[in-house]
């Protein structure tokens, strides 16, 4: 069905353009450049602190413009949340040891 293909494209950029205004209305130019290049980095870090900050921002939460530092706060508070809790198992192998090598 090539005719859904060009109206889902559209539907794509209406909400990117959409997101793009909200964080405008809601970042300096400081923390709207660090998040940017946050972008280039980690593009699914970037999304889940747009996400946030839009959700903050329809629901009333934010006063003001979001300086550098209070994104920067966000993004940390993000980085909990989303924090991947490593763990190393070792699986010893136990190695039958006979002295009679050692003489001799």
């Amino acid at each position: 069905d090539p005719s859904g293909d060009p109206s889902q494209q559209e539907a794509k950029q209406r909400e990117a353009e959409i997101r793009n205004t909200i964080l405008a209305q809601v970042l300096d130019q400081a923390a709207r450049a660090r998040l940017s290049n946050l972008a280039l980095v980690k593009p699914d870090k970037a999304k889940a602190v747009e996400n946030y900050l839009i959700q903050m921002a329809r629901f009333g939460q934010l006063a003001g413009k979001v300086s550098e530092q209070g994104l920067i706060e966000i993004l940390e508070k993000v980085s909990q949340q989303t924090e991947k809790k490593t763990t190393v198992k070792f699986n010893r192998r136990k190695v039958l040891d006979s002295d009679e090598e050692d003489d001799y």
